[in-house]
């Protein structure tokens, strides 16, 4: 029987790498009663990325713990994760419009960024973070398949403006870190905050 937890967002690609190792998550919106999403995610004045990913982490897990005891819900663990890009120190998060995306990618091309994201779990008053650090190396991309992957519509919904799992992976040359932390939840690091809450995935 596959266990049950609380993912703190609507993101398809976490509720798909968690059900890849066995749990079965519900999605756990962060909304309160007047419909305004409980987590301002706005990085404070001279916020390093680090510390951005980790704070709002934590700050969804809480704000999940919160809409659970609100609703009244069963008393499972309670996954809630950040992801952002960091190019040349500054934070990257999705991209409002397609000169942006393109922006974006043009910054990536024929170098290297940061892909940070910060997880917490909380489970019966613990909660445990984590951080997964990668770096990610484009190669060189010329205008006309920056204008190509912007039209798709990819970059629109994703931080930094791109999706690794998607059409982005054919310019990746280098990856240093963690697939699926790229993708949006590191699964490493999430199945040992599990088990050190008291829910072993395994």
């Amino acid at each position: 029987m596959l266990k049950p937890l609380y993912l703190a967002s609507q993101s398809p690609r976490r509720l798909e790498l968690l059900r890849q190792i066995g749990l079965a998550p519900a999605v756990l919106r962060l909304r309160n009663d007047s419909g305004r999403l409980d987590v301002d995610e706005t990085p404070l004045p001279e916020e390093p990325a680090l510390d951005y990913v980790l704070r709002l982490a934590r700050l969804k897990a809480e704000a999940g713990e919160r809409a659970r005891h609100r609703r009244a819900l069963a008393d499972w663990p309670i996954v809630a994760a950040d992801t952002t890009v960091t190019l040349d120190g500054r934070i990257l998060g999705k991209p409002a419009d397609a000169e942006a995306a393109a922006a974006m990618l043009r910054g990536y091309s024929g170098r290297s960024h940061s892909v940070l994201t910060g997880v917490a779990v909380v489970f019966q008053g613990h909660m445990a973070v984590a951080l997964s650090e990668s770096t990610v190396t484009f190669r060189a991309l010329s205008e006309e398949e920056i204008t190509a992957y912007v039209a798709s519509r990819e970059p629109f919904d994703k931080a930094g403006g791109y999706g690794i799992q998607g059409r982005a992976a054919m310019f990746i040359e280098h990856l240093s870190g963690s697939y699926s932390g790229v993708m949006g939840l590191p699964l490493f690091e999430t199945a040992q905050l599990l088990r050190e809450v008291g829910f072993p995935v395994l």
